[in-house]
């Protein structure tokens, strides 16, 4: 379920502090006026007794497959298991995943789509010609990697392929977590062709081993499970959310406020953010693989 918060409750300049009171910190609208907090009940239950909220519904735009449950159940007896060995296992799981982001307001992925900013249940025409900017990340309960913004050589925005993206995962990427005092960490991608390619594979294997949460890898991701990722429940909407505030004209713009808002992501948020994902194993497990038909956070 959604809570809508009204206007008046959200002059305070600090969308975190909100997403604190919430223990959440999911906000998926572009308006100034309006932003959307997803949370497992219809009440929010805080210190604070000046929140009024309205309940709408929210869904992803997803094709269910046949075989889509099974993997999924899968999976998450997988991860459990992990948890029930290490306790902080699923903290130990870096998720990536791309997003276009057009100047517009429109924000999409290939597997999942990003609700539209008054209606959730309306999505967004992609216009005819679109200028956009095709933005990586990698999240875990550590910090965020990036974002990386594919371009070429002149600098001009491009599409991912596969050569494309393992050139990220070489100059960018892997330079990066070396950056970080990180050890032991499962790498995760979805099922996306660029992703999946032996060339690819081979290259995040020599990485990460047999740490590869993917299609070819040792632990397979379940297809079509953006309920599943974090970037898709939480990071694209919440970037989207603030990212044309202040309506940028330009790509270069846009980019320099995706840079900005994600750098401004504080720790105590992305804790939450992955101690929600086990809330969704939990539920996920419990509907024997079912996708999730509202977005739900632990209260």
């Amino acid at each position: 379920m959604v809570l809508r918060l009204w206007p008046r409750y959200l002059d305070n300049p600090s969308h975190e502090l909100l997403a604190d009171k919430l223990s959440v910190g999911v906000l998926v609208s572009l308006k100034p006026q309006e932003r959307w907090m997803h949370v497992k009940s219809a009440e929010a239950k805080t210190p604070h007794n000046d929140l009024i909220c309205q309940v709408i519904y929210s869904q992803f735009g997803l094709a269910i497959h046949q075989n889509d449950h099974q993997a999924r159940r899968r999976f998450v007896e997988w991860a459990q298991n992990g948890i029930a060995v290490v306790p902080d296992f699923h903290k130990r799981i870096l998720f990536s995943d791309e997003a276009h982001f057009w100047l517009n307001g429109y924000v999409n992925k290939q597997n999942c789509r990003i609700w539209s900013e008054a209606n959730p249940q309306v999505y967004v025409e992609t216009p005819l010609h679109p200028e956009k900017q095709t933005v990586w990340c990698a999240l875990w309960a550590g910090g965020i990697i990036g974002p990386y913004c594919f371009k070429n050589d002149e600098g001009h925005n491009v599409t991912v392929n596969g050569d494309r993206y393992r050139a990220m995962i070489t100059n960018f990427f892997i330079p990066e977590l070396n950056n970080h005092d990180v050890q032991e960490l499962w790498f995760q991608q979805d099922g996306a062709t660029c992703h999946t390619a032996r060339a690819t594979i081979d290259l995040l294997k020599d990485t990460y081993g047999d740490r590869l949460i993917s299609r070819f890898g040792l632990v397979n991701w379940p297809p079509r499970s953006c309920d599943l990722t974090p970037l898709d429940y939480f990071l694209w909407g919440y970037v989207k959310s603030l990212v044309n505030a202040d309506k940028p004209q330009t790509l270069d713009h846009l980019e320099d406020n995706i840079r900005r808002i994600i750098a401004d992501i504080r720790p105590q948020m992305l804790e939450k953010v992955i101690e929600n994902w086990t809330s969704r194993l939990d539920y996920i497990r419990a509907s024997r693989g079912s996708h999730m038909p509202e977005i739900i956070i632990k209260m």
